[in-house]
């Protein structure tokens, strides 16, 4: 008679992870993939994930930094990103128009080999000074629920992404966020109103829900004259 062994997923984690530090391949210092990424190359939930995580720490093959995070700044104003970029914008004083360029419903294989599900919503903006600049670029995709299915028909609550979102029910309790710095393309540059080839910084932010559902995925392009990227930490 066979005996069935239950397959330990997070002891596989801990395993690979252990014996990547053990040999050097994460060597002292460097910093572990993000959290999504060592699901997706596991196959292994975040749950399961932050189990292996955790006793990682525990074993003491790891540290972590309480309450990191990443602040982003428009003249030196920080701007609460939870709240959305278009209010923080509007309490610190300065006076960015909001431009809907795009409103419609998707599909991005992508994003539905990351995450699953192939039906999105595309919100796309950009934000002009006063003077007209073109300082900022912002493609939005979230997923295309029952609640949100008629977004492109009714359009945004109050012109804010991020009440839209709330409204829905979609509330974001952590994510994941990358800064680079690329020279644009002809198409962005056409919609920036620089030339091809400008240096803009690039962030792409992923925030999820407390039962790891993608809320939103949102690629900007910032004019570095006017944006900061910067770190936050402390308990």
């Amino acid at each position: 008679m066979s005996k069935h062994v239950r397959f330990d997923k997070k002891q596989q984690v801990l395993t690979e992870l252990m014996r990547r530090i053990e040999s050097g391949q994460l060597g002292y210092g460097k910093r572990l993939p993000g959290e999504h990424q060592l699901a997706n190359e596991f196959k292994v939930s975040r749950g399961t994930l932050r189990q292996a995580l955790s006793e990682l720490k525990e074993q003491h093959y790891i540290a972590t930094q309480t309450g990191v995070g990443s602040i982003v700044t428009y003249d030196g104003i920080p701007l609460d990103q939870q709240r959305g970029w278009a209010q923080a914008l509007a309490d610190s004083g300065a006076t960015l128009e909001t431009q809907l360029l795009r409103l419609e419903s998707i599909e991005d294989e992508a994003l539905a080999a990351t995450y699953g599900m192939a039906a999105y919503i595309a919100v796309e903006r950009r934000r002009v000074t006063s003077h007209g600049l073109i300082v900022s670029l912002e493609r939005s995709r979230i997923p295309a629920t029952p609640v949100l299915h008629d977004l492109p028909q009714r359009g945004l609550l109050d012109n804010s992404l991020t009440a839209t979102l709330k409204a829905a029910g979609l509330h974001a309790e952590h994510g994941e966020q990358s800064v680079d710095v690329v020279m644009l393309d002809a198409e962005d540059a056409r919609l920036l109103g620089r030339k091809t080839g400008s240096p803009f910084l690039r962030s792409v932010r992923t925030t999820f829900d407390q039962r790891e559902a993608l809320v939103e995925h949102v690629v900007s392009l910032l004019d570095p004259d006017h944006f900061r990227l910067y770190l936050r930490f402390g308990t």
